[in-house]
């Protein structure tokens, strides 16, 4: 997997210093959704960029006993932190998965990773033939609302590290286009759920109110949404 220093020298983590463990139940439950909704029961799951680690956790205590979890990152510091989650189940290595040969998984999961890889198609590829299905969680940057403020996308880049930035359509499309059959989707209201700058707060009841009216217009128009995507 390509990355920036960012993610090997401890600079990603000094800007996030809980590599978002606070979210990690939320996406959790939304990867559950979404294998309840598709009938989807696997019995080994692999998370690509795992960071904490906290992902793994919650879904081991969620899904079949004996499901088989193994987490890849190539940040030594996001590793040292899951590694304190290991477990007899939950198996985390300092690696790139795309040059891992020996394993096959069920379930691929790609949350929140690929807007902060360079060359994220290669990326796409390489995983493809590494599991059945896979989930990706992706952060729908593009809105008019972000577009519309001078800083709304340069703060993305300069906290979070994204590197690209998509819509649901160019999502969807760039799946299609690294060969993916894209089987089921839908939004997460990541801002709703966690928005809690003055900017976040004060969008957060319109959000809510638009989102149960219009989803595509409110996620185009007001943005702060996320798209999980289940392919294969």
């Amino acid at each position: 997997m390509s990355s920036p220093t960012l993610y090997l020298d401890g600079g990603y983590l000094a800007k996030n210093p809980a590599w978002h463990v606070e979210e990690s139940a939320w996406k959790a439950r939304q990867v559950l959704c979404m294998l309840r909704q598709s009938g989807v029961a696997p019995k080994t799951v692999c998370d690509v960029g795992c960071g904490a680690g906290e992902v793994l956790k919650q879904l081991r205590e969620n899904l079949d006993t004996e499901c088989d979890f193994w987490g890849y990152d190539i940040s030594p510091q996001a590793i040292a932190l899951a590694k304190t989650r290991a477990s007899d189940r939950i198996h985390f290595e300092l690696a790139d998965v795309g040059q891992e040969t020996d394993r096959f998984f069920d379930l691929i999961l790609v949350l929140d990773v690929i807007e902060h890889l360079p060359d994220y198609f290669s990326f796409l590829q390489k995983i493809k033939e590494r599991g059945v299905n896979k989930i990706f969680h992706i952060p729908l940057d593009l809105s008019v609302q972000t577009l519309l403020r001078k800083n709304g996308l340069v703060k993305r880049r300069e906290m979070y590290a994204h590197l690209h930035y998509f819509s649901k359509e160019t999502a969807l499309r760039t799946l299609k286009d690294a060969g993916y059959e894209v089987l089921d989707y839908f939004y997460t209201p990541r801002s709703i759920e966690f928005g809690s700058t003055p900017g976040q707060m004060l969008l957060k009841l319109p959000r809510k109110l638009l989102f149960a009216i219009g989803k595509d217009f409110t996620v185009r128009f007001l943005g702060g949404f996320s798209l999980l995507v289940l392919a294969r």
